[in-house]
């Protein structure tokens, strides 16, 4: 078998809400690409429901990877989005339980080339807590993962 690079913590769980990622190919910014303007670069390429399960491997390792990428710069396990419920910190009122938020959080598995979101590199082995609409990029690849709700991308925010 193939041995994981991250264990699931204890606080992950399966979300409420319905997480979906849509991948684009970024678009390139040089002399040539205005040349091919007529070429789609801003093309959908998929859109993966990532709320089924609590936590999603991105990596070129196809036998373990939820959601495989195939670019060279990447890792065999890149990064995994990972679910976490954790206690929030808007309703601390005295005496009440404290209420549990699912958010998701991205973790880079020591990949070689890095994971960034929204354009900042992630340090390796540490969770980033994940916003909607956030812009998930791996290594040198074209392809941008941008986070949305179900409801985000029926209302079109």
């Amino acid at each position: 078998g193939i041995t994981l690079k991250f264990s699931e913590p204890p606080e992950a769980r399966i979300p409420n809400t319905r997480w979906r990622l849509y991948v684009f190919r970024r678009k390139v910014s040089d002399a040539k690409a205005t040349a091919d303007s007529d070429k789609k670069d801003d093309d959908l390429l998929d859109v993966y429901h990532i709320s089924r399960q609590s936590a999603y491997l991105f990596g070129r390792e196809r036998k373990v990877a939820d959601i495989p990428v195939d670019h060279g710069s990447l890792s065999k396990q890149h990064c995994v989005l990972q679910y976490r419920a954790l206690p929030s910190k808007s309703s601390s009122i005295i005496g009440e339980p404290t209420k549990l938020q699912c958010k998701p959080y991205l973790m880079d598995l020591e990949s070689t080339n890095g994971t960034f979101i929204n354009g900042v590199r992630l340090d390796a082995a540490r969770y980033y807590e994940l916003r909607r609409g956030d812009v998930i990029t791996l290594g040198a690849s074209s392809r941008e993962y941008v986070l949305l709700t179900e409801q985000s991308a029926k209302t079109g925010i």
